[in-house]
């Protein structure tokens, strides 16, 4: 059941920034129970280890929408400091750094849930692309299904003139009308 929670949490703490899955420095120093100066001290110590692909800062307009958007970081508001994102392979490369059981405890379940937000990535693209091939589908039907209409109502409308008392041709006799 804790684990439960903890993935639940982990979930809620993943974003998405420029199109990647990722957590915040912050978020992961609160888990692996270190504080974040100390995990940041630990990446700039192995900065080789962390290529843009794992990590990167966040850009000033990254960090304003992040307070705005989650009120746990607020304290973030008045820092100079731009706090630093995480990829699933960062996040791996942290336990190595960091080196402690927690860590690499931590880092099994973070990987766990990044999979597991994957996943429903993925099929959310499934069902949005079913959605849409469904869409454009019933759509042509639904033209069709206009065409019908509109060619019974004229069909009607024909019908009904045909139904009405013909004008007499030719001349007419007074008294006749």
């Amino acid at each position: 059941m804790k684990s439960l929670a903890l993935h639940e949490e982990i979930e809620q703490r993943i974003f998405f920034i420029r199109g990647h899955k990722v957590m915040i420095d912050r978020d992961l120093a609160e888990l692996y129970g270190v504080e974040t100066k100390y995990l940041n001290r630990q990446v700039k110590r192995n900065r080789i280890r962390f290529p843009n692909e794992f990590m990167f800062q966040l850009t000033p307009k990254e960090k304003k929408q992040l307070v705005t958007d989650w009120h746990r970081f607020n304290s973030l508001k008045h820092s100079v400091a731009l706090p630093y994102a995480f990829t699933e392979h960062g996040v791996s490369m942290l336990a190595t750094v960091l080196n402690s059981d927690r860590a690499v405890k931590i880092t099994m379940l973070i990987v766990k849930t990044f999979v597991k937000v994957g996943h429903i990535i993925a099929s959310n693209k499934v069902i949005a692309e079913k959605l849409k091939e469904l869409e454009t589908k019933f759509g042509k039907h639904d033209k069709d299904i206009q065409l019908i209409f509109q060619a019974i109502r004229e069909l009607i409308e024909e019908k009904g003139e045909r139904n009405k008392p013909r004008k007499r041709i030719g001349y007419k006799i007074k008294g006749e009308e």
